[in-house]
């Protein structure tokens, strides 16, 4: 008999018996690692929460603001140089920088763009094939050019607003105005002298741009661009064209190499014109060389020959060894020093002092120089100025050099007083004739004119050098040098009287002086009745028979002094002569 199993109750919700693999065996400090694990990201976190927001907030904002704050940079507008009455002699004319995204750039474009630039096609070609991604064409494109290519309408050529010089002058005042460079910073002349003046303060917009690089917003009020200051020489623009006109002639009459003139009013120092050949055209500085640019009149010095002279007769006077009708004998016209020989050009005999300067005796004056003790003389020299730099606002303006007075021999005593031995500027010498023409008190010279930028003078813009009496005396032996009977009667000007100077200057050659080489000069002023202007002429190295400082010099005072005159409204006091 077969007995059932009896069958056990299924109870829905007695507890499951576990199975073994599946049984938790974790250790009860991993749980407790893992909770530290959280808690301690979540602190990093918060701890570089707090890094970000509060303790290097400012490094963050200023991270942010680079990458869509910008700074644009307002071009402040170079200032004018003007004339002393206005007129412009150096302005900022406005032009375009052309660029180019060469991706951008049809191919066909590269004909038209190369000749409307003025560039050569393979050069244009080589830029826009380059792996730059933004290229530059061409700078200082005129405003006619730019909106031909804006017609044009080519894709991929951006303008940017730029600026370039303009010398309304040309060459007749290059050496004064100067120039600049093509980041518009002063190279030479006036340019380079008051460049921190002329070139203003650029000014500052704060923006913010967007990722496409546009404006949205300014971040802070805009600053505006200051301009440069406008420069107001002492140059009368038209006295500078008359001096160059008249320069130029005269070297081209005479074959000569070089030359410059100096105009001041010889009243206050001031310089009317300074002008200077050969010279360049400060618009066009392709072909410019270094003998072009060559400022003579203040950068050169030279021997100033017998443009010297009035100095030593000058002070003679003044120390009580002669007066103007003194006697001195130059026969039989040469004069020994020791082993030297000094020389006229002829026999004078028996003259006066002011004799001695109407017909430039060079052994009248070494006999002054020799019966003065060389200190005395130097020290007078120095007075003038000569072997001093003059205080001019101007760059490379030459001292000049005079050798110590020790050293001198009796024989280079004896030179010194008809300007061989020392040099000069041709500025300095038409600075010491200021003395003879104010009563013995020599002028300051100036290129600016009072204001802002006209620097202050270390010493007195008026320094006293010789007696009232003296310089009286001098002019009247430059008026007579002038006249029949002596050097300088080339110099002449219908209408008014005048006084001056003849020099004519051996060039030296290495060690030697050359037989057949001289510098032409000639310093003088006029009119003698109340002296206005003080005009200095130099011709360099004329060739042919005409060499003198009278014949070759003197016919550019002349008419230079004429005109100026002329100019200036300076009415006659000698009419009819």
């Amino acid at each position: 008999m077969i007995q059932k199993k009896k069958s056990q109750s299924h109870d829905p919700y007695a507890p499951v018996a576990k199975n073994p693999l599946l049984a938790t065996r974790l250790p009860a400090w991993r749980s407790k690692f893992i909770v530290l694990l959280v808690f301690g990201a979540f602190a990093a976190l918060a701890g570089r929460a707090l890094w970000v927001q509060v303790v290097n907030r400012d490094f963050y904002i200023d991270q942010g603001q680079k990458r869509y704050q910008r700074t644009i940079e307002l071009d402040a507008t170079r200032g004018r140089i003007v004339d002393r009455n206005g007129s412009m002699l150096a302005v900022s004319l406005a032009t375009y920088e052309i660029w180019a995204t060469p991706r951008q750039v049809d191919e066909t474009a590269a004909v038209p763009l190369a000749k409307l630039l003025d560039l050569p096609l393979a050069e244009l070609r080589r830029r826009l094939n380059g792996d730059k991604s933004f290229v530059l064409l061409k700078r200082q494109v005129d405003a006619d050019t730019a909106a031909q290519l804006s017609r044009m309408g080519l894709a991929g050529i951006t303008q940017i607003a730029d600026s370039k010089r303009f010398y309304p002058e040309g060459e007749s005042a290059a050496h004064v105005v100067g120039f600049t460079d093509i980041e518009d910073n002063g190279q030479e002349g006036v340019e380079l002298a008051a460049n921190e003046h002329l070139l203003g303060v650029p000014g500052q917009r704060e923006v913010i741009r967007d990722r496409l690089g546009r404006v949205v917003s300014e971040t802070r009020p805009l600053v505006p661009a200051r301009n440069g200051e406008t420069i107001h020489l002492t140059i009368d623009r038209r006295i500078q064209q008359l001096a160059y006109g008249q320069l130029k002639e005269a070297i081209a009459k005479h074959h000569a190499e070089a030359g410059s003139v100096v105009v001041l009013d010889a009243r206050n120092g001031e310089i009317l014109a300074l002008a200077n050949y050969p010279s360049f055209d400060p618009n066009d500085r392709a072909r410019l060389t270094g003998r072009q640019l060559r400022n003579r009149a203040v950068v050169d010095t030279f021997e100033p020959g017998s443009t010297i002279k009035p100095l030593v007769v000058a002070l003679s006077i003044d120390e009580g060894k002669v007066r103007p009708q003194s006697m001195i004998d130059t026969a039989p016209g040469w004069y020994k020093i020791g082993p030297a020989v000094i020389h006229d050009t002829s026999n004078h005999g028996v003259m006066t002092v002011s004799e001695a300067v109407q017909k430039s005796s060079n052994i009248a004056l070494a006999k002054l120089a020799l019966n003065l003790p060389a200190e005395t003389i130097w020290t007078k020299y120095q007075q003038y100025g000569l072997g001093l730099r003059p205080e001019l606002t101007f760059p490379g303006v030459a001292s000049g050099k005079v050798r110590p007075y020790k050293r001198w021999r009796p024989i280079e005593q004896a030179t010194m007083a008809y300007g061989y031995g020392l040099s000069a500027s041709l500025l300095q010498m038409a600075q010491i004739y200021t003395a003879y023409a104010g009563d013995g008190t020599m002028q300051r010279v100036s290129l600016l004119r009072n204001g802002a930028h006209a620097a202050a003078p270390s010493v007195d813009a008026e320094l006293a050098v010789t007696k009232p009496a003296t310089a009286r005396a001098i002019r009247t032996m430059l008026e007579m040098a002038t006249g029949e009977g002596g050097t300088g009667r080339a110099a002449a000007v219908a209408g008014y009287r005048i006084g001056g100077k003849t020099g004519t200057a051996r060039k030296q050659v290495g060690a030697t002086y050359a037989k057949n080489r001289y510098r032409a000069l000639f310093v003088g002023m006029a009119p003698m009745s109340d002296p206005r202007l003080i005009v200095a002429v130099m011709i360099d190295d004329p060739a042919g028979k005409a060499f003198y400082g009278g014949t070759v010099a003197g016919p550019v005072f002349s008419e230079v002094t004429g005109g100026a005159l002329q100019l200036l409204g300076v009415p006659p006091d000698a009419p009819g002569v």
